[in-house]
């Protein structure tokens, strides 16, 4: 079986699409099938990437300078394709390296498929575009409707698509790799570095931008603050929306854009994950703190809803509102005994998500398109992990 992926995010980026495809070649490496990825990013890694990504020309995407969009040449990137022949064509962004792809498949007769990520689209009113978010949605149900299947990270995400009218839509979780995000990583020397002693360490970690629900971040720990709470509040990201935050939190800790073993660390050293995004379609680092033994407390949208579970692991607040996300970080800090049984509850969810057996069912369901090509409109099976 030979894939070819066409996506605009790949290492050293560090959003959960990067994280996401670097465990699925993970796995391709494993089961020993041939892929190429057409990117915008050359990962500096050796592996699982070598000989295995081509680099693209790209622009700033215009809203979010961080992000890469692709410009793909079909005089150069047609005949990469011709000598590797896949099989299978997957699609991750309705870009012009998602539409390439997508056109090369029909051309060719190849079974195609696409991965949902980003709710683009709900974005756009913190970008002050309101005007396009109906252009938005027709543009990204055309692209996404052109497909054998859709796979979507969770269910919340799954249902929303649904609702304006996506088709084919498939279930293709988050894993996580729990020798990498352990409480076992618990730096005391970190702690007594950031001046925590007793206090307790609530923890952020993502792009440092308004979509993020910064700003009920913000309402939220002032609030508890001037009820009496004492706490610290680390952040580990970066964006434009840092140096607002640095001005609202002037007492608290920014990392920036931290990886491997420091974000480890961070993690586990920490006690409260603080996570009221509401724009998530799934939320990998909400699973990264699991993993580390900490409970969270999300928003009720998104993609929080499937993982965070009140009163088991967490709790969630109405979205949009730091008041009621106060609340339930307070409920926590008044019960010492309920943080710590949802601590083990988070990583008896973690323990559910395992990265090598999600990824083999989306390979095994890729199998049944290639060897049972389907036309475009067909209902498949979806993807949960047990």
């Amino acid at each position: 079986m030979r894939i070819a992926y066409f996506t605009e995010s790949l290492p050293p980026l560090t959003d959960g699409v990067a994280r996401t495809y670097t465990r699925l070649a993970e796995t391709l490496n494993r089961r020993k099938i041939d892929f190429l990825f057409f990117a915008p990013v050359l990962p500096k890694e050796q592996e699982p990437w070598r000989g295995r990504v081509v680099s693209v020309p790209w622009v700033p995407f215009p809203l979010y300078r961080y992000y890469r969009v692709g410009l793909p040449n079909p005089f150069r990137l047609t005949p990469i394709l011709d000598k590797f022949r896949p099989d299978l064509i997957q699609v991750a962004a309705p870009t012009p390296m998602g539409i390439f792809g997508q056109h090369y498949a029909f051309k060719h007769n190849i079974p195609l498929v696409s991965s949902y990520h980003t709710h683009f689209v709900d974005y756009f009113p913190y970008y002050h575009v309101n005007w396009a978010i109906k252009w938005g949605w027709d543009y990204m149900r055309w692209f996404y409707n052109r497909t054998q299947a859709t796979f979507g990270p969770s269910n919340d995400t799954l249902s929303e698509l649904k609702k304006r009218g996506f088709k084919n839509l498939e279930l293709w979780p988050r894993g996580i790799d729990r020798t990498r995000f352990s409480p076992r990583l618990r730096s005391e020397a970190l702690r007594k570095k950031l001046g925590c002693g007793k206090e307790k360490l609530f923890l952020f970690v993502g792009r440092m931008v308004q979509e993020k629900g910064l700003d009920e971040l913000s309402q939220a720990a002032s609030a508890l603050r001037k009820q009496g709470y004492k706490f610290h509040l680390a952040f580990a990201g970066d964006g434009p929306y840092r140096k607002v935050m640095e001005e609202r939190l002037p007492q608290d800790h920014y990392f920036g854009f931290i990886q491997g073993r420091e974000l480890s660390e961070l993690y586990a050293s920490s006690d409260l994950f603080v996570f009221p995004s509401t724009t998530e379609t799934f939320g990998n680092v909400v699973l990264e703190a699991m993993a580390s033994g900490l409970p969270v407390v999300g928003a009720a949208q998104g993609g929080s809803l499937d993982l965070v579970k009140p009163g088991e692991n967490g709790f969630l607040a109405k979205p949009l509102d730091g008041e009621d996300f106060a609340r339930q970080v307070k409920t926590l800090l008044d019960n010492p005994r309920a943080m710590k049984k949802m601590a083990k509850g988070a990583l008896q969810t973690a323990a559910k998500y395992h990265w090598p057996v999600i990824n083999n069912m989306l390979l095994s369901h890729c199998r049944s398109l290639m060897e049972k090509p389907q036309p475009r409109g067909t209902v498949v099976k979806s993807l949960q992990p047990a």
